[in-house]
């Protein structure tokens, strides 16, 4: 659309290339040529000694990726980088301006005795001043305290001007209560019962800038019917109230008055142009505009053409705008410089930020135009958030080269720059001595503050920026606040994150729920148990549901304190919200009863809340059931299951298989054997039941009734499942009872079922432990009628690793020969790694890299294993760094390698 101008590049010394991309990602927009040019230094800055190492790239588009910037290899410090902002920030006379907003700011009450001695000459121009530095600090009530003050001053009366400005400040600050307030209280005062013409013409004016037209006209009729008028400046602010609340049914008559008065000026014909606009009238006020300047009025009508590109960039419309700036600017005497602010603000508004850029380089080439801090801010802003450094960068620079003075948006943008740019120190500097140059941080300057300022690990001085900016007035967004949050859970800081809960229930601003459930996870586990508490008795009365760990985590924690009374609420309020308690739970709150005095008492206390509370079901008695098992007291889980029986619910099959289990993680067998017969009395034994006898004689070591019941469940015809030939086969070879356990395989394959790694594992490991183990397999073989063609393999494995056999295979094939007797794990490898150290110690290492390269996940004893090796066979470098490297991995060794290592 626009001629292209090579932007300037003689303002890069603020950051090298290296610098400026630290902590984001910038692609740039460039021509067809690859080359970087050098960049000449910005000879008043602090930053000079960068240039030499600045470059604009001309490249393809390309992403950056962070790193770190170092200040000492530029010669620089965040001192110095920081120190060049807070000079421009400055302002003139902030020195004075200070000390009158640091004695109105002390209390209620303005210190009278104070501002007095600072021998303050009241005037205009002054309280103009300080008006406009309140205004831009953001402490808009002091600026309004000293305007009390300044008009009960001797010698001193408020002007037009004063109230003016007080009244425009208080509009823009959208303060219109304390505005309308401020009018009330001057129609009252009558500041001087002689001058009804400046007490109206202040009134209208008043409420026209309030926003109130319609009080504004009935006070311009009371002046006309007492023969008064308004001045030129009034009724213009009058009119512009009309045409901004849409009162344009007056807007003609009051054009009409301001004409037969005389008062016609480029301000008419400005406001009028802004109404037809905002009645989407555009060609009519195009027309409007050309007849003016057929009048010969073309004089300051910069605004009138503003007014009229804005409105056709709003709709769109960009050709015809930039057609008319064209057209006006070939006419010499129309001040074209606010029609390039809004065509600057529509391009940037609309994302053409390089079609901005070039039109401003070009403009302020040819026509020495320098852009407004308003139009600087909202390109900044828009660069910024497209993490366009390098232009942002510029920008500034460009800024302090032109002398615009910075205001609020300005500060707050440079601020982000810093934090985007990497410049997190220099960004906190500037935020922390805000009060030397008036800076008032944004919610979005202190969102990015925190943000990075987490990033970089300054986790107390990022929530010491929360505290500041809530206690402004302004509340982190909810991604600044989750990462605030997640730091402060990774650094353990739980009173903070406390505070921090409270703070945001005070602005009604609920945390998410997965940063309440951490949080109170968090505090579970730093046994701050009651805070955890009173947090989730906050978070259930705002109707969030927690989630099932995170009750589990309360419960786990009040059960070890015993406190009986707030664990049955807490599982009555998981099984209210929908979570059901699981079996390991229950079994842990179950066995912190029995720990107790009257652990019955306690047991069926909690038994009879939780059924008491909802509807009696199989889920809640199983889970009693199988907690008073795990806790070793069968009698109070047959009292569950009696109780099911006379409340008719009928045990189910796992009741049963529960209830079996109780009696035998107990050693009650004879009670396990009674209860088992009464069900094969009624016809209820099944395969689960034999399976769960079998299993659970094998794990209180009761070898024979765990065979007796195998063999016969195999006679009835039934098929043992695999866990019961594992857990027998394990106990036998245990007890060395190797040649029933080599049956036992056999009658496994019998079945149809191949070795497991779990058998596989347990004989290779006996294997290493005693040499019968292979005396058993060889006889077993000898009476075995029925082959099967991979035994013979695992039948060598076994001969291998007790010793009878030579391990002659190289490390390689070695593994495809076990994976024909059953599939490998990490258990199978410790094994062949332990086997492999005592033979050759190089085809040991080979393996565990092996084992890496195929992406099994060493553990304590993979390393130690080898370790234990490498220092028997004295190889103690390679020992000591493999060591190194487990240590980091969290493992430690084991006692016998300890004491090898000494």
């Amino acid at each position: 659309m626009l001629p292209i101008k090579q932007a300037s590049k003689s303002k890069r010394a603020l950051l090298s290339s290296q610098f400026l991309f630290n902590n984001a990602t910038t692609i740039f927009s460039i021509t067809e040529t690859s080359s970087y040019l050098p960049i000449p230094p910005f000879p008043t800055s602090c930053f000079a000694p960068l240039s030499r190492y600045c470059y604009y790239p001309t490249a393809q588009p390309i992403s950056i990726q962070p790193t770190t910037f170092d200040y000492s290899t530029f010669g620089l410090n965040a001192k110095d980088v920081a120190q060049s902002f807070k000079k421009w920030f400055k302002h003139p006379n902030s020195g004075l301006l200070d000390l009158i907003f640091d004695i109105l700011s002390r209390q209620d009450e303005v210190d009278e005795i104070a501002l007095s001695q600072l021998g303050l000459r009241v005037t205009e121009s002054l309280v103009l001043e300080v008006l406009n530095y309140g205004f831009l600090k953001g402490d808009i009530f002091s600026s309004l305290k000293f305007f009390d003050w300044a008009g009960h001053q001797c010698g001193f009366y408020h002007t037009r001007a004063t109230y003016q400005a007080v009244f425009k400040i208080l509009s823009k600050s959208k303060h219109m209560r304390v505005m309308l307030d401020y009018l009330d209280s001057y129609m009252r005062a009558r500041l001087s019962s002689n001058d009804l013409f400046g007490f109206h013409s202040t009134l209208v004016m008043g409420y026209s800038l309030a926003g109130k037209p319609y009080f504004a006209l009935q006070m311009f009729g009371r002046m006309r019917f007492q023969g008064l008028d308004l001045d030129a400046c009034t009724y213009h602010v009058l009119l512009s109230s009309l045409v901004e609340e849409n009162y344009f049914e007056a807007v003609d008559s009051i054009v009409s008055q301001i004409s037969l008065r005389g008062f016609e000026s480029h301000v008419t014909h400005f406001i009028v142009v802004k109404s037809l606009c905002k009645q989407k009238m555009l060609n009519e006020a195009e027309s409007y505009l050309r007849q003016v300047i057929l009048n010969g009025n073309s004089y300051c009508l910069g605004d009138a053409v503003q007014v009229l590109v804005d409105a056709l960039c709003q709709k769109g419309n960009f050709d015809k705008g930039w057609q008319l700036i064209e057209e006006f600017r070939e006419l010499d005497s129309v001040p074209m410089e606010p029609a390039y602010g809004t065509w600057l603000k529509n391009l940037v508004r609309v994302g053409k930020l390089d079609e901005a850029v070039k039109f401003m380089q070009l403009k302020k080439a040819s026509e020495s135009y320098v852009p407004d801090v308003f139009r600087y801010n909202v390109l900044l802003w828009r660069l910024l958030k497209e993490n366009r450094l390098a232009e942002s960068c510029d920008l500034l620079l460009e800024m302090m080269e032109s002398g615009i003075s910075p205001n609020r948006g300005t500060m707050n943008a440079a601020l982000c720059f810093c934090c985007k740019a990497g410049m997190v120190d220099v960004a906190l500097d500037l935020y922390n001595c805000k009060a030397e140059f008036g800076l008032s941080p944004s919610s979005v300057a202190c969102n990015y503050l925190i943000v990075y300022l987490c990033k970089e690990g300054s986790i107390d001085e990022a929530y010491q920026v929360f505290r500041n900016s809530t206690q402004q007035g302004y509340f982190p967004g909810d991604r600044t606040l989750s990462i605030l949050v997640d730091a402060l859970f990774r650094e353990g800081k739980l009173d903070a994150m406390k505070e921090l809960t409270f703070v945001a229930l005070e602005w009604n601003f609920w945390l998410s729920d997965s940063m309440y459930n951490k949080f109170i996870s968090a505090l579970c586990r730093a046994r701050m148990l009651e805070d955890g508490y009173l947090i989730h008795r906050v978070f259930s009365r705002m109707n969030r549901v927690a989630t099932k760990s995170t009750y589990s985590n309360l419960i786990h924690g009040f059960n070890k304190l015993h406190k009986l009374d707030i664990v049955a609420g807490l599982l009555i309020e998981m099984q209210d919200k929908g979570h059901m308690a699981t079996r390991p739970l229950l079994r842990s709150v179950i066995h912190g009863l029995c720990g107790m005095e009257n652990p019955e008492v306690q047991f069926r206390h909690l038994f009879d809340l939780l059924i008491s509370h909802g509807q009696p079901n199989y889920q809640i008695c199983n889970l009693f059931i199988d907690g008073a098992g795990h806790a070793q007291k069968p009698e109070l889980a047959r009292e569950v299951f009696e109780w099911m029986q006379i409340n008719g619910i009928e045990p189910n099959l796992s009741t049963k298989v529960l209830m079996l289990q109780s009696y035998l993680k107990s050693e009650r067998i004879s009670d396990a054997l009674n209860f088992f017969d009464a069900m094969g009395k009624r016809g209820e034994i099944n395969k689960k039941l034999f399976n769960s006898m079998v299993v659970g004689l094998c794990k209180v070591n009761n070898v024979n009734n765990a065979l007796s019941f195998l063999w016969d469940m195999r006679s009835s015809g039934v098929v043992p499942s695999v866990q019961c030939y594992e857990v027998l086969i394990q106990l036998l070879c245990k007890q060395r009872q190797y040649d029933i356990a080599i049956s036992l395989l056999y009658d496994l394959l019998k079945t149809g079922r191949h070795v497991t790694s779990f058998i596989g594992n347990i004989l290779l490991l006996h294997s290493f432990r005693n040499e019968k183990l292979y005396g058993a397999w060889i006889r077993a073989r000898e009476m075995q009628y029925e082959t099967y063609s991979y035994l013979s393999v695992l039948g060598h494995l076994i001969g291998a690793f007790s010793g009878h056999v030579r391990l002659n295979e190289q490390i390689d094939n070695l593994e495809e020969v076990i994976e024909q007797c059953f599939p490998l794990d990490v258990y199978t490898y410790n094994m062949l790694l332990r086997r492999l150290t005592m033979i050759k110690m190089e085809d040991a290492c080979k393996l565990f890299y092996r084992i890496c390269q195929k992406g099994y996940e060493p553990n304590r004893w993979t390393y130690d294993i080898l370790v234990h090796g490498l220092f028997k066979h004295g190889k103690t470098d390679e020992a000591r760094r493999l060591v190194d490297e487990m240590f980091r991995r969290g493992f430690d060794l084991t006692d016998g390698t300890k004491r090898l290592i000494g």
